[in-house]
């Protein structure tokens, strides 16, 4: 299919990789973009040859500012109806996650990174960054609530961090160093090196058994929307339902046999 805000590839690795692709927008999304993506990451949910995700955006100066503000002519467009009791949250059709697809993603930042970009940051298994990345949510200095995406975010960052982001607005942005300290990103790389790094990342994760990748990822995510006791009952369920599969699809000994040795100190 031909994608018109996207760049999509897969390769021999069982790698695919996404492109945001919207660079004369600051790569910023539209409700067409919403649309590909819902569209996309259910293709990728079937595809058995793509075991792993790298999810990156068009050079330059950011990796995504949010929604399209220039078409706030019509605020209603990526809600998806003009009807207040038909407008969902465009999150549900960006994010890997809300779309049922439990690939995991390694997603790689350069630039800004603002708003409604954290919807796919929310929803990504690896997040790292290059030295110069800034993470941002203006939604309260243009006297917008910020919500949806700091509420995604508190799962991953720690509250003080996510409502100061959210309280400050564009009168602060985190940079990469803080991003790793508070557990935004697990790894910042020179900007020359992030695609690179995000592939290798994304190719040592689909070199592993995709039933066992899957089943791990979605076990973990679903065990956020439930108490303990449930998750970890959810969790054997999957345990006993995925590890046959996963099992099946390496040699074990092989592999036990040229692991690594290390010495007990």
């Amino acid at each position: 299919m031909t994608w018109e805000t996207l760049i999509y590839e897969s390769g021999d690795d069982h790698v695919a990789t996404i492109t945001i692709n919207r660079p004369q927008a600051l790569n910023s999304f539209n409700r067409e973009m919403v649309e590909e993506f819902a569209l996309l990451w259910r293709q990728i949910a079937e595809d058995d040859d793509v075991h792993a995700v790298v999810l990156r955006a068009a050079p330059g100066r950011a990796f995504c500012p949010g929604v399209d503000v220039r078409n706030q002519g019509n605020k209603n467009d990526v809600l998806g109806s003009d009807n207040i009791w038909n407008q969902e949250d465009p999150g549900t059709r960006l994010g890997p996650k809300s779309c049922h697809c439990w690939k995991p993603v390694v997603t790689a930042v350069h630039g800004l990174c603002a708003g409604g970009a954290f919807y796919w940051l929310n929803e990504s298994d690896i997040i790292i960054c290059e030295d110069d990345a800034q993470f941002f949510d203006p939604h309260v200095t243009y006297g917008m609530t910020s919500a949806l995406e700091p509420i995604g975010a508190r799962y991953r960052m720690p509250l003080g961090d996510v409502l100061r982001m959210a309280l400050l607005g564009n009168d602060e942005r985190i940079t990469a160093p803080t991003a790793l300290r508070m557990g935004l990103v697990s790894e910042v790389v020179p900007l020359a090196s992030l695609w690179g790094r995000a592939h290798d990342l994304a190719a040592r994760i689909a070199a592993k058994p995709s039933a066992a990748t899957q089943g791990t990822v979605r076990a973990i995510w679903e065990s956020l929307d439930l108490p303990r006791s449930v998750a970890l009952q959810t969790g054997l369920k999957y345990v006993q339902l995925g590890n046959p599969l996963g099992e099946t699809q390496v040699d074990r000994d092989a592999i036990m046999a040229g692991a690594k040795k290390f010495e007990l100190r």
